[in-house]
């Protein structure tokens, strides 16, 4: 099925098209001094609204009778681009096909200069150390969030990042991983870094995050703790 476009109110016309592509479209056609792009989000089938909202939670978004209210911020952080293509994706693999319209954009003041999370995203090494420095003093294991900007780089990803261990997340471009401050399950918090270094010098961006957190195990006749999450071992 072609694709049709109305650029003037930058609608994407075919809801089959992923979201992430229409995300894509939206964002080429944005002027480069944009702040903040209001966006409505209508599901395919109606009744996969709450879904739809519950999965662009943390993004903060409202309802508008049978349409989803999204505020895209330059700047980054929960409610930045690449949050947004990462929400979006997941929406894309649940199947729930929606289409995206574009309301109003809100460009910089002329000569405010742009924020320096505006001008670049944050290096994975940077952001892992910024993970760590949050966590008590005393931890010893976590299971953590490789968050991705595109599924294209989920195999390169996987690879430099080996000595992670990386497990695919299946509903999400992203992999979780495991890391053991002293000894057991998981890699070492120095060899993480070391991979995401690895991808901040190929420039493959991406969001690094701590899900869960234990502090002072002492692994006793076990090589470590494990981890169940949804039904499965970690």
């Amino acid at each position: 099925m072609p694709l049709s476009s109305d650029p003037a109110h930058g609608v994407i016309m075919l809801t089959a098209v992923k979201l992430v592509d229409q995300w894509a479209a939206l964002e080429r056609r944005l002027p480069i001094d944009w702040e903040t792009t209001d966006l409505r989000l209508t599901t395919e089938q109606p009744d996969e609204i709450g879904e739809a909202a519950r999965v662009l939670g943390p993004m903060n978004v409202g309802r508008v009778g049978d349409q989803l209210a999204v505020t895209v911020r330059r700047a980054g952080g929960a409610s930045g681009p690449e949050a947004a293509r990462r929400l979006f994706g997941r929406l894309d693999q649940a199947r729930i096909w929606c289409l995206l319209e574009q309301d109003e954009v809100a460009a910089r003041e002329p000569g405010v200069a742009p924020s320096e999370a505006a001008r670049q995203a944050t290096p994975v090494a940077e952001a892992w150390d910024a993970a760590l420095a949050e966590l008590p003093s005393g931890w010893s294991d976590l299971l953590c969030s490789l968050d991705l900007a595109s599924s294209d780089l989920l195999p390169r990803a996987a690879l430099l990042c080996a000595p992670i261990n990386p497990t695919r997340e299946p509903d999400a471009v992203a992999f979780t991983f495991r890391c053991a401050s002293r000894a057991g399950y998981g890699v070492s918090p120095v060899m993480a870094r070391r991979c995401f270094e690895r991808l901040d010098a190929e420039d493959i961006e991406g969001e690094v995050s701590v899900l869960r957190v234990v502090s002072d195990t002492d692994n006793v006749a076990t090589q470590g703790l494990v981890w169940y999450v949804g039904g499965k071992v970690l």
